[in-house]
């Protein structure tokens, strides 16, 4: 039997293990993850009130649950882990699965002002992930302002103005949950350096912002019009093409009264947090136009955002993975077709899928063909790979060496906390916040 670990249980960990028991019937997968729970980016990523896409659990959960899949939560791998040299030693093959943990910087003066975050710290915050310390995002905010325009800025910018009475029946933590009820964030500013036609947000998102509950959705005609392809939209792609004509509805609408606002701001390039008080208290940006190139630049004109709260969204990158080589640049591991390359040549053993792969792009989709693409060159290799004798279950090993991973069975008394929390709370599922919380759940069921 070939014996294969899977760092990572997000999307492409999930699908690479799957890809894995469905070729060869004669390889058994490990998938390890640092967290006590399953799912990555699914559980931690995707925003609360996101139902239709936190239902994929369901479809992982049955790769996850496969009789030759095992799944070993709380398992960090490099220095303060398992070292990547005993995971060789462990295993015939190992597939890194991490994704890119952290995220892009504005570069600017006052960024790291109290009241600056990335939406990244909101994103952990409201969806319980266990390392999030940060809290107090909304407190004494009245005008936020979210910086970047992809699915993520959408994300944020619609949490920010949603309602109690939207948000209770999801699994949102309940401190979470409570701030957001007590914030009096009234105004929200989505902003982008460039215009509307290369927005990175899907229409299906962005539409969501116009059915929002008492909340108005404004656009600046002018700036919209900067943009030539907004102008004459019928070169662009499709999905682009939708993005526009979404916004040529919003800039024709009256204004309204409503509880929040929402405004959607392009060619607008952040320059400085101003500080007031001791923490940030506007945006300055300069007006920026098209070059011509398909980037812009800028005006020397300038324009103040007030806010109290500032959330950059500007893309997520890879970091380095203990023992493994590293492109800085690009934030992934050199790779072809999955393998690892050494110093120009790939060798057999150790493979990537996922955003540590190719970058941070593409939707939870385009990691299924991803991670296929890297078990076809794991499974030509294997004739090579299977000599090597492991002389013990990993687990067992782990365990040996003062490792005692979070099993399925304990993932299982997480989510039986997890609903008897949000039956107490008369909520439906509700997610517990931190280390100790889940672990405890772990340690109650193996009581």
């Amino acid at each position: 039997m070939l014996r294969v670990a899977v760092v990572g249980s997000g999307p492409s960990g999930c699908y690479t293990a799957q890809s894995l028991v469905q070729q060869d019937p004669d390889v058994l997968v490990d998938v390890l993850d640092r967290l006590p729970c399953p799912y990555g980016l699914v559980r931690y990523g995707v925003a609360p009130d996101h139902e239709k896409i936190k239902s994929l659990q369901t479809s992982l959960r049955t790769i996850l649950e496969h009789e030759r899949v095992r799944f070993l939560g709380g398992v960090g791998i490099g220095p303060d882990g398992v070292p990547a040299a005993r995971l060789r030693e462990l295993y015939h093959a190992v597939v890194y699965c991490v994704g890119a943990a952290t995220d892009r910087h504005l570069g600017i003066p006052g960024e790291e002002l109290p009241g600056s975050w990335s939406a990244t710290e909101f994103v952990s915050w409201y969806s319980a992930h266990p390392d999030s310390a940060a809290d107090g995002f909304v407190a004494g905010a009245r005008s936020a302002v979210v910086i970047g325009v992809g699915n993520v800025a959408v994300d944020v910018t619609r949490m920010l103005a949603r309602g109690v009475t939207e948000l209770s029946p999801t699994d949102i933590p309940h401190p979470a949950l409570t701030a957001l009820a007590a914030s009096r964030v009234s105004e929200v500013h989505m902003v982008g350096r460039r215009g509307p036609s290369q927005a990175r947000f899907t229409t299906k998102e962005l539409r969501e912002l116009g059915s929002l509950p008492d909340t108005e959705v404004a656009v600046h005609a002018e700036e919209l019009a900067r943009d030539p392809a907004y102008l004459d939209p019928s070169a662009l792609p499709a999905p682009q093409r939708r993005n526009v004509e979404v916004l040529r509805g919003w800039a024709a609408a009256e204004a309204r009264p409503s509880a929040h606002r929402i405004s959607l701001r392009f060619f607008l390039r952040p320059v400085e947090l101003l500080a007031d008080g001791g923490r940030v208290g506007a945006v300055r940006f300069e007006r920026t136009v098209p070059d011509g190139r398909g980037g812009v630049r800028g005006t020397g004109e300038f324009e103040e955002i007030e806010a109290q709260l500032v959330l950059r969204s500007v893309g997520y990158r890879g970091m380095p993975v203990e023992g493994l080589p590293f492109d800085a640049d690009s934030g992934t591991v050199p790779n072809v077709d999955g393998r690892v390359v050494y110093d120009g040549s790939a060798v057999p053993g150790e493979y990537v899928a996922g955003w540590i792969k190719r970058g941070p792009t593409g939707v939870i989709g385009t990691n299924r063909p991803d991670a296929k693409e890297t078990v076809t060159s794991l499974l030509e290799d294997a004739p090579r790979l299977a000599h090597k004798e492991l002389r013990e279950d990993p687990l067992d090993a782990l365990r040996s060496a003062g490792v005692e991973p979070v099993e399925w069975t304990g993932w299982c008394a997480i989510e039986r906390a997890e609903a008897e929390l949000g039956a107490s709370l008369g909520r439906g599922v509700v997610k517990l916040p931190d280390w100790e919380s889940l672990m405890g759940a772990v340690h109650g069921h193996a009581r």
